[in-house]
Order: structure tokens, then sequence, then C-alpha cells
């Protein structure tokens, strides 16, 4: 199974990596050696990274939890954002908004922002209610919070890990997901500093054809993740002996059967009695 994901790896340029003058010493055991004045990543070192990501991603994902996707540089906004979307999952393919995970409230409260001016947008008002200036104000303000949350707008939680391209392009999203413990899984050339991230996967994060493939793989990690999830009982299902919803299981009477009878019988009594007139005396 790794022999053809690995022409795949080698057909996208994945494992060429940056020349040596801009190299981090902390990639050098990802370092198979050099050519043409460039680092040649290991391309087995790229296979076992991308293995581990994407078995990590599936047990997540299985777990219940999701992921967010982070590429915000040009060469791999759309693909992040087509992948991201294929899946149903979170991603950020604009700039990185600070708090974007340690202020996650806020960040709540601007998709809140983002739901009302649709909704005042669609709205019989918009075209009477507000003058051309106050229109012009409050659609560029919808345009841009828009344009940086919308990829985000349903993550009512946060995630469960981070699927990054470029670890020194989103350090800011890298630092805030280690000070909340959340996992980071990222494509990281031989510039880029492996101790940020919890499983790096080395290979060419400028190439679209390479980050394309990672991307993929790890998309399609999602989707066996997703059908993996335990599936949630329909609302009219209902367990063996489970009481009805609505009322409360009636206690049985624990009188013996006679003592029963005479209560029903004088019950019904009572009910005939109060509903006749009492002659007078």
């Amino acid at each position: 199974m790794a022999s053809p994901l690995v022409r795949e790896m080698l057909d996208a340029g994945i494992h060429f990596g940056n020349p040596p003058s801009q190299w981090n010493p902390k990639m050098k055991p990802y370092i198979f050696g050099r050519k043409n004045a460039i680092h040649i990543i290991d391309i087995r070192e790229t296979l076992r990274g991308l293995l581990r990501a994407c078995k990590f991603i599936t047990q997540t994902v299985a777990g219940g939890q999701d992921v967010l996707f982070v590429g915000t540089k040009r060469q791999a906004r759309e693909i992040v954002q087509e992948h991201a979307q294929a899946c149903e999952m979170h991603y950020t393919t604009e700039r990185w908004l600070g708090g974007t995970l340690t202020n996650f409230r806020t960040i709540r409260s601007r998709l809140r922002r983002l739901e009302e001016l649709e909704a005042l947008v669609s709205s019989p008002e918009w075209e009477t209610g507000y003058s051309k200036k106050m229109k012009s104000t409050l659609a560029r303000e919808l345009k841009k919070i828009r344009r940086n949350l919308n990829g985000i707008r349903n993550m009512t939680r946060l995630p469960g890990a981070l699927i990054v391209i470029d670890v020194r392009k989103e350090r800011n999203a890298v630092r805030e997901a280690q000070q909340l413990g959340i996992p980071t899984i990222c494509l990281i050339d031989t510039d880029g500093d492996p101790d940020l991230v919890s499983i790096a996967i080395p290979g060419n994060d400028d190439g679209m054809r390479a980050i394309s493939l990672v991307i993929s793989k790890l998309a399609q990690a999602v989707e066996e993740g997703k059908r993996s999830r335990p599936a949630a009982p329909a609302p009219s299902e209902r367990r063996e002996g489970e009481p009805r919803r609505g009322r409360e299981p009636e206690a049985p009477d624990s009188r013996p059967p006679g003592a029963q009878q005479a209560v029903g019988v004088g019950a019904g009594a009572d009910a005939m009695g109060a509903g006749e007139s009492t002659p007078a005396d």
C-alpha cells in the first residue's frame, strides 16, 4: 500500500526542500541529502509522518471531535478550503485572528454578529430602513467578518486537532494550540522547527501539488473517522423496559386484590353520591 503512495509523493515533488542557507538545523534528521543547491527530504520520514497523522486524525474524529484546517498562504488557500468543505470540517484560509482559540468566547460573539448582519441584510427593512451610508458601513463589516470567520462559523467548541500548512507562516495558530494542549499536525519544510508541532510531516510546503496530496490524505482520514463514529439513536427508539417519555411510571399497588376492589367500589359510590342532591330534612 505504501509503494503507490511513495510514487505519488515523488511525483508531487514533496521531497524538495529549501536551500541550505535557509535550513533549520533541527530538521537534520529528516533530510536525506543535498542536490542542486537544495536539501532533499527523506521520503521515508515523510511517509512515516503522514501515516502517523492519518491514524491520529481517524482516532480523533471517531471519538467525536472535529479538526481545524489552517492554511493562509497563497498556495494553500483554495486547496485547504476545498478539502475542508468536502469533509465538513472547519478551516481558516485568511489571516489568523489572534485569540481564535485562546479567546474563543470573543470569536463566538463575532460569529453571532455575523448571523445578525446576515439576517438584517435579508430582511425587508434593509432597503427602506437604513441610509446609504449605514448600509455601506454594515456591508463592509459583514464582508470582513465573513472573510475571516466564515470557515469556523459552525465551530461551537475547540477542535480536537489542528492541521497546519507551514509552521513558520502559522506560528501564532501553533502557539495558541500549544497553550491549550491541542495537538498539531503540520506539513513542515526544511526551514521549520519540528519541536513546535505534535506530529511533523516533513515535506515541501510551497508546492501546490505536494500540499494537495497531503491535505487530500488527511481529509480521507477525517472521512474514515466520521464513518467510525457511533450512530446516534433515533428519537423514536427506546430501550426495552425504558418508560415512555412524557409520563411518569405508575407505582404498583401493593394492597391485596380484595382491598383494591373495595377501594374501587367505594370511590365509584362516592363519585355517584357527589352528583346527587340530599333531600331536605
